[in-house]
């Protein structure tokens, strides 16, 4: 993962993204996002809620909510720009070479249809297959997901099935057209921690056998440790550290993302006192001058409140937006 841009299948350039106000003035609340996916390559996305890392991957899929808009940027798959394509042939897309899998089952499926059928309708659309080749073929990706009796349950309506279930549903529908790129935006943050672990695995080995990318976003930091080899924190719309899992998880080089780790459990030092980020993420609307971590911030000079830092390598692999990163690694030290 590197955040110059290039040629990788998923490129995201100086992504800006902007929420339109009243008078049709848009105030801009996720900037200057770059980052590269590799073939077969895992990135995570972290940060607090409000960070931006779920509207930078709705961006990517063209599913923005109303209201917010991509203000300036690129965002490439396979060279080709998704922002200026026609609609029609980003939807065409949408399936067959990048999927999104999301938090909720339940408000993504459709109540009304059966689970098999809503598989097998991106099958049948994409793939060209029959209605019963498509209906096998649901079937299949039912049980290779991990979901027991799949030719009864694909007759069930999601109301039906558990938490866990629906959600190996989603995955099913998600991958049933052989995707290039998996979006995952929290897909296990409603799930108790067994029935994660178990969604966890099952998309690790769906990208291990399909050599599928994976961009998942998420809040939580084990996921991440677990599931990605590379990783972008954001905070306030920016990211300000990336680098590879191990080595940021090991010697971060931003305070916030040693934040976050210091707030976090350490299921292996289970005796480690949490320490709490203090303070709020500043309005989108209202960002204080300078570094918008500053205001809460353990090692803030008078520079940092005057002008933000740039993302910008601090050591081979690893970037950071920080005036301060190689004072913090002598805190660490």
């Amino acid at each position: 993962m590197s955040v110059e841009g290039g040629s990788a299948p998923l490129s995201v350039q100086d992504l800006t993204i902007g929420l339109r106000r009243p008078g049709g003035r848009s105030v801009a609340i996720v900037e200057d996002v770059s980052f590269d996916v590799d073939p077969g390559q895992r990135l995570g996305i972290v940060g607090e809620s409000g960070s931006g890392k779920s509207l930078t991957l709705r961006a990517v899929a063209g599913l923005l909510p109303r209201g917010v808009e991509v203000l300036s940027g690129r965002v490439e798959f396979g060279g080709r720009d998704l922002l200026t394509m026609p609609a029609k042939d980003r939807r065409a897309l949408m399936g067959p070479e990048i999927a999104m899998i999301f938090q909720e089952p339940m408000t993504a499926l459709n109540p009304v249809m059966r689970v098999g059928d809503q598989i097998a309708e991106g099958p049948r659309r994409h793939l060209g297959l029959s209605a019963k080749e498509a209906r096998e073929l649901a079937v299949s990706m039912m049980a290779r997901t991990g979901i027991p009796d799949p030719a009864r349950r694909a007759k069930a309506y999601p109301h039906e099935l558990s938490g866990g279930l629906r959600q190996r549903i989603m995955i099913a529908m998600a991958v049933s057209c052989g995707p290039r790129l998996l979006l995952c935006d929290e897909p296990t943050t409603a799930l108790d921690v067994t029935v994660q672990l178990q969604v966890l695995k099952l998309l690790e080995k769906l990208c291990d056998d399909t050599g599928a990318s994976l961009v998942f976003v998420t809040h939580d930091l084990a996921v991440v440790n677990q599931t990605c080899s590379e990783l972008a924190v954001m905070y306030a719309g920016h990211i300000v550290e990336a680098g590879g899992v191990k080595d940021t998880f090991r010697q971060p080089r931003h305070p916030y993302t040693r934040a976050l780790l210091e707030s976090a459990p350490d299921f292996d030092h289970p005796e480690r006192e949490l320490i709490p980020i203090p303070g709020f993420a500043p309005n989108v609307a209202d960002r204080p001058s300078g570094c918008p971590f500053a205001p809460r911030c353990g090692y803030v000079r008078d520079h940092c409140t005057e002008a933000v830092p740039p993302l910008e390598e601090v050591i081979p692999g690893r970037l950071a937006a920080c005036f301060e990163s190689d004072r913090l690694v002598e805190v660490l030290a």
